[in-house]
Parts: C-alpha cells; sequence; structure tokens
C-alpha cells in the first residue's frame, strides 16, 4: 500500500518524497511546449486555445520556481552532493 507524502515529511536517500530533478526537467518541457502551442493558437486566430496554452505555461513556470526553491534548499542541506534525474 503507498501512502501520500506527510505534510512537512523530508525524504532520505533510500525512501526520496520528490524527485526534483525528474520534476524541473517535466516542467521546463511544458514551458517550452505550451509557450509555442500558445504563439501557434495565436497565429492561427484561435485566440481561446492560446490564452489555455498561455495559462499552463504560467503555471510551468510557478512550478519551476517552486522546484528551484526545494532545490536549493536541498542544496544546503547536503552541501557537496549530486542528485541524479530520478532522485
Amino acid at each position: 500500500m503507498t501512502r501520500s507524502q506527510p505534510r512537512r515529511a523530508r525524504g532520505t536517500v533510500g525512501h526520496a518524497y520528490s524527485a526534483l530533478n525528474l520534476r524541473f526537467a517535466l516542467a521546463l518541457f511544458g514551458l517550452v511546449s505550451m509557450t509555442v502551442f500558445a504563439v501557434l493558437a495565436f497565429r492561427v486566430h484561435l485566440a481561446w486555445l492560446g490564452v489555455v496554452c498561455a495559462v499552463l505555461a504560467v503555471v510551468a513556470v510557478v512550478d519551476l520556481v517552486v522546484i528551484q526553491r526545494r532545490r536549493a534548499a536541498r542544496h544546503r542541506e547536503e552541501p557537496g552532493s549530486r542528485h541524479s534525474l530520478f532522485e
């Protein structure tokens, strides 16, 4: 049985609660793709689709900021350690 992440829980090397580097890569992909789709939608005069894609791009930017703050906190707690994409 898989439990949800407890509030304010910190992962360990053996049991990570958040794959920050993978989440960062996925959010970056979402930002780039939604920005491209928004531009294309506005060019073909589909304003509603362009707005939806632009809103999703803004959500990706907010997620990137949150991820960077958590990664910085992790680097302060574990100086000198390197994390793979899936940690």
